[in-house]
């Protein structure tokens, strides 16, 4: 507070979080489980190491769901009095966690691909598109649960490009069974894999430095915390805006603090216009103010 007198304002911090989440993290995980079984049994019997490599991928697709479904109950839970904030930044870690499990994910579909092209393997085309056909089915229809919520919550919107994700494999599967089948040429597997690898390397890069941002306290990217300084900095009275801090306890959740300098000090009444500004003009509703009546000059820090 650096001694200055003031006055600060803002709101419970321990917001529970929509409980929307859970039937559908609960069902994506159902369906995806149980077409990984079926796909690596596919795989075997079809001696087709796309499916099976596809059936890695989506096992490891389940894994990062359980992830943000457990991440999506933990944000459920208010805080105590150690964890005074609650547990809403699970959503983050399990975001950067679901980037970092589809890139492992890429590697290993990458590293399938390269022994494809030095080892080719005769496979059963036909039912290696039959079942990368239910699986198309089956990841498109679970990215759809996830398509509301995705452009606000990184969680939910890593969910969402982990399914698209999976449907665009099985895709490519279709085609490569599709290809090898009318021209037995056994080398369009792996070279359709490595095109997949790159469209979901560039499709989960943004989701990586977004959550990897938010772990590290930046400002969400939705928020131009410049125009957040012009608005207080033009607050009536308002002649310096320092500390200014804006970061998120959650995947939806964005917090700032900042200490104004007022030389007449501030009242309730101010307060609750600066923070309903706060939240109307920048979606944060989580906000404390620091009012002090120090002169420009008279604070060391001020910007």
């Amino acid at each position: 507070m650096h001694g200055h007198p003031g006055h600060s304002h803002g709101h419970d911090h321990a917001h529970a979080a929509p409980t929307l989440h859970d039937r559908r993290y609960t069902i994506a995980i159902a369906l995806n489980l149980g077409f990984v079984v079926v796909e690596a049994a596919a795989g075997f019997i079809a001696r087709s190491t796309a499916l099976l490599s596809d059936a890695t991928h989506n096992l490891s697709d389940v894994l990062g769901l359980a992830l943000a479904a457990g991440a999506a109950w933990l944000a459920q839970r208010r805080g105590n009095t150690q964890r005074t904030y609650g547990f809403a930044k699970a959503t983050v870690l399990a975001a950067l966690a679901n980037a970092i499990v589809l890139i492992v994910a890429c590697g290993g579909i990458l590293w399938e691909a390269v022994l494809r092209f030095q080892t080719p393997v005769e496979t059963q085309p036909i039912l290696v598109m039959a079942v990368a056909g239910v699986g198309v089915l089956i990841n498109g229809g679970t990215a759809l649960l996830f398509l509301a919520g995705r452009k606000q919550d990184v969680n939910v919107r890593g969910a969402y490009l982990h399914m698209v994700a999976d449907a665009g494999v099985s895709a490519a599967v279709i085609l490569a069974g599709a290809a090898i089948w009318l021209t037995s040429w056994q080398w369009i597997d792996p070279a359709i894999s490595i095109g997949v690898v790159a469209l979901i390397l560039w499709g989960t890069w943004s989701l990586l430095t977004e959550s990897l941002d938010l772990t590290l306290d930046a400002a969400p990217a939705h928020i131009d915390v410049a125009a957040v300084r012009a608005y207080l900095a033009a607050q009536p009275g308002v002649t310096a805006v320092h500390d200014l801090h804006v970061w998120a306890m959650g995947a939806t959740q964005p917090a700032l603090t900042a200490h104004l300098v007022r030389p007449n000090g501030g009242d309730d009444a101010f307060l609750d216009a600066v923070t309903h500004g706060l939240e109307h003009r920048f979606g944060i509703k989580h906000s404390t103010v620091q009012i002090e009546r120090a002169q420009r000059g008279e604070c060391s820090d001020c910007d």
